[in-house]
């Protein structure tokens, strides 16, 4: 029986450890003309809702010196963001930004800009061990204060800050800089870009949620209960789980599932409140406010609700088996099982665990909504010679999942994962929204040029939408047919339509007419980034477009 346990815990415990981080490892490659490692200390303390005390923050940056004239004068921060025990170091944050064989960080050095980059580590502060990468995001927020401030004093001109926050960091971001505006402090920054971000929170299945915490607490076992409180358990995912385990816990148990309790419910004193004190912040007003996302617009969803993730019976020994259920959560107002677990000795169940969800009447599951995904078999490492994991990996039914909900990402407070985003709803001014749900945080060229755009402060910093007319391009890159929306009464409106590239040069030009709300426009475009002016009897208006490959 302990080498069927052992062999499980691997097997659940490599699915949740690698999920739990917010950002996908990278392939460090050697960066060239470092700088050092610095450590820096908030100065402004934060006490946690379970804590008794503020405790002050700690981090570490590397400074990226630009290769045009080698002085600090055009900072770009780039934050860390989930990562509990510190595994992602800056080398690896700094080649995150990898795409196609290019790095946006790279880029952006060869054409004068210095990178920044802000690492979350472990620290001992006041008599407290602190795993930064997990920490509540309040605190972390407050590092970031502090070196806005320092590499405002410290810069050659004024140039204004860009920070890029990636997932959870993105948050960092946003908490921070409002937090300066509030409080009457200068932060001197002019872009802000929330890269897939969980601004309405992120989402782990519920069911992988259950299974580790029935071994870690039922079986004992030191290491997967070392991943429940360091991981699951840590201050930040409890701020941004959607649906966390311990809303659903029968009193007095520390596993089994209160039957009264299946909705979806965020970690009880936690959830809640960080997402009131995140929505009493707003967001800042006195930078431009962007964001990349990794979730498509158009209600694509990553399955189906009550999709069968995995249902097997795993082969342990000549003696014992397992069967094994997870499941996505079900469809609005249903309930389903999604998580079942019998193990069998010489053919007879000795010991069984199962667990259930209910959708709210206004929305599917979370688990196959729209959104920057997360997938088991690459976290497990396509099984690495393990006959179990590979036997497990095999069985997989549905891999991927939604990790953050493109509603989220776009901070559209709504009720419903599966809508399509009114991005007039959204307080972004402009986005990169891909056509299909992608790895959260992959960096794409698409979105490469996109943030680059932004940073340049070219003309392609128009949005691609125009929150004063409606006007918006759908989806965002778009195919061989470019669609562009609006939420104006127009009912066969005939509209001038002007594409113009990145130089200004004018590539087409038609009258075209709005049917159903929607213009659509065959061309012959080149994949790439333009500006498209649309010009009727009642308004005349730019949006970007970005023309993706044709498959």
């Amino acid at each position: 029986m302990k080498q069927l346990y052992t062999l499980l815990l691997l097997l659940c415990t490599s699915v949740f450890y690698s999920q739990s981080y917010f950002l996908p490892k990278s392939v460090d490659t050697e960066i060239q003309n470092r700088g050092s490692l610095t450590p820096i200390v908030a100065t402004i303390g934060y006490q946690g809702y379970d804590e008794s005390q503020e405790y002050f923050g700690e981090g570490e940056y590397e400074i990226f010196i630009d290769n045009i004239d080698g002085i600090l004068d055009k900072p770009i921060i780039v934050l860390d963001g989930f990562d509990p025990g510190d595994s992602r170091d800056i080398t690896g944050l700094y080649n995150s930004l990898s795409f196609d064989g290019d790095n946006m960080a790279d880029i952006l050095r060869a054409e004068g800009f210095d990178i920044v980059i802000l690492n979350a580590p472990t620290y001992t502060t006041d008599g407290k061990f602190i795993d930064g990468g997990s920490d509540y995001i309040q605190r972390n927020a407050l590092v970031l204060v502090e070196l806005i401030n320092f590499l405002n004093a410290e810069k050659v001109g004024d140039e204004e800050l860009v920070v890029l926050g990636p997932s959870m960091g993105g948050l960092i971001a946003r908490y921070g800089l409002s937090y300066m505006e509030q409080n009457s402090i200068d932060h001197e920054t002019r872009l802000y870009i929330s890269f897939d971000s969980p601004h309405r929170g992120a989402n782990i299945p519920i069911s992988l949620q259950y299974l580790i915490n029935y071994f870690a607490q039922e079986v004992g076992d030191a290491t997967a209960l070392a991943i429940v409180e360091d991981v699951l358990n840590s201050p930040a995912a409890k701020e941004m789980l959607t649906d966390h385990y311990l809303s659903h816990l029968l009193a007095g148990s520390t596993y089994e599932q209160d039957p009264a309790l299946l909705l979806p419910s965020g970690a009880p004193d936690f959830r809640d409140a960080f997402q009131n004190e995140l929505d009493a912040l707003g967001f800042p007003s006195e930078v431009r406010n962007v964001t990349m996302i990794n979730g498509a617009g158009d209600g694509t969803g990553t399955g189906s609700p009550n999709d069968v993730i995995v249902n097997t019976n795993l082969t342990i020994d000549a003696l014992t088996s397992a069967d094994v259920a997870l499941r996505f959560t079900p469809e609005a107002s249903q309930v389903n099982l999604v998580t079942d677990l019998t193990v069998y000795f010489i053919g007879l169940p000795v010991a069984t665990f199962s667990a259930s969800s209910e959708s709210p009447s206004v929305t599917d599951g979370v688990d196959s909504s729209p959104g920057g995904t997360a997938d088991i078999s690459d976290s497990l490492g396509d099984g690495g010679g393990n006959p179990i994991l590979e036997e497990f990996i095999e069985a997989l039914e549905q891999d991927v999942y939604s990790f953050i909900p493109t509603t989220s990402a776009l901070a559209i407070n709504t009720d419903n994962w599966y809508e399509v985003p009114n991005l007039n709803d959204s307080p972004f001014v402009n986005f990169y929204i891909p056509s299909e749900n992608e790895d959260h945080v992959t960096v794409t060229a698409a979105s490469a040029q996109f943030a680059l755009d932004e940073i340049r402060q070219g003309a392609l910093s128009i949005g691609n939408v125009d929150l004063s007319t409606g006007f918006k391009v759908v989806p965002n890159p778009a195919g061989e047919i470019l669609r562009i929306s609006t939420s104006q009464i127009l009912e066969l409106t005939e509209v001038e339509v002007s594409v113009f590239g990145i130089n200004g040069q004018l590539l087409y030009n038609n009258l075209e007419t709005i049917s159903s709300g929607t213009l659509e426009v065959k061309h012959n475009l080149l994949p790439g980034i333009y500006i498209v002016s649309l010009q009727g009897n009642d308004f005349n208006t730019q949006v970007k477009a970005i023309i993706a490959n044709k498959e």
